[in-house]
């Protein structure tokens, strides 16, 4: 079968493998689509902080079950998305209901092969029903999670302004199931571009992340700052400086990471008597919250998907990807 490896950093081939068999409880799924992600630009240049090489990326995966293992009721044909976070079920986390940050975690892609080839075993609890939704749709659930999980974290006491840092997919999830939940939603981006975007097709306010934005964010608050202020950036610097923005009494909610050490000025925190809140990855009623908006129509996904590549042309094409990023939002990989 036809796979993209991620061999080392900057060096992407297509090889071949042979097809994986389900065991007892999985199931074998044709993957038709790819979500590209963060993640899997971070993988290609070596900088995600949880990765061994080589990797088979691809976590945000549209296809359809095409075999089962003993023990597997699902239909053969159906149309679904994976969970990539594949939880050990026993840890102190998944005890608490919180699979998304097991202790013993294996995401697809990160810690183990992913999608990016033409089959890929998985557990069965792992799939998704997507009936009804397109394949395209089905690669898109994922990214879309990671946002919904974010806002589900957001304290929901305060005024009701939020500002997201960073336009990029998790960033503009975040903002739109914000707006869904009735938060005043703003961005702040360094790139023009990518507000450019969320305005015209999103209909979101934005700020490029200049020496002026202190000022902009302050007239726009009436100095009182945000209730929650999301930052989905990835970058240490852009978290320490989120925290300004932060009205008192209000979060700072980090849904980026990346790796190093994040401090932030004690006085500013404490003065603020602000709520410092981790969101990682998604639960399962985060998914299902994402699929019932894309079936009504409140989550343009249409919009959201700006690209389209062969997976064929993928080893050429992700550097360009990279180069372009200012107007990529979510590129999805075709086999």
């Amino acid at each position: 079968m036809r796979t993209i490896l991620c061999n080392a950093p900057f060096e992407l081939t297509q090889i071949q493998r042979e097809a994986p068999v389900p065991g007892p409880g999985e199931v074998l799924v044709r993957i038709h689509r790819v979500g590209l992600c963060g993640t899997d630009y971070h993988i290609f240049a070596g900088r995600h902080p949880f990765l061994q090489y080589p990797r088979v990326m691809g976590h945000e995966l549209g296809g359809e079950v095409v075999a089962l293992g003993p023990g597997a009721t699902l239909a053969l044909g159906q149309t679904i998305a994976i969970n990539p976070y594949l939880a050990c079920g026993h840890c102190v986390a998944c005890r608490k209901g919180k699979p998304n940050a097991c202790v013993n975690i294996s995401v697809l892609g990160v810690h183990s092969d992913g999608g990016m080839a033409e089959l890929l075993v998985v557990p069965e609890r792992a799939v998704i029903d997507a009936a009804g939704l397109t394949l395209d749709q089905a690669a898109m659930i994922e990214f879309l999670a990671i946002g919904a999980h974010a806002v589900s974290r957001a304290p929901k006491d305060g005024e009701g302004r939020m500002l997201v840092v960073g336009a990029g997919p998790i960033g503009i999830a975040s903002a739109l199931f914000a707006r869904l939940d009735g938060f005043d939603v703003v961005l702040a981006d360094q790139r023009a571009q990518r507000l450019a975007f969320a305005r015209e097709q999103l209909g979101f306010d934005g700020y490029v992340a200049d020496d002026t934005l202190p000022a902009q964010l302050n007239e726009r608050t009436q100095g009182d700052g945000f209730d929650v202020v999301v930052d989905a950036t990835g970058s240490l610097p852009a978290m320490r400086r989120s925290l300004d923005f932060v009205a008192h009494g209000g979060a700072l909610l980090l849904v980026g990471v990346a790796p190093g050490d994040l401090s932030f000025a004690d006085p500013e925190f404490h003065k603020r008597e602000a709520v410092l809140i981790a969101s990682r990855n998604a639960l399962s009623a985060d998914f299902e919250r994402v699929i019932a908006a894309i079936r009504s129509g409140a989550i343009p996904t249409d919009r959201l998907h700006t690209h389209s590549v062969d997976a064929d042309d993928l080893p050429t094409r992700l550097p360009a990807l990279i180069e372009e990023a200012d107007n990529v939002l979510k590129a999805i990989v075709s086999f």
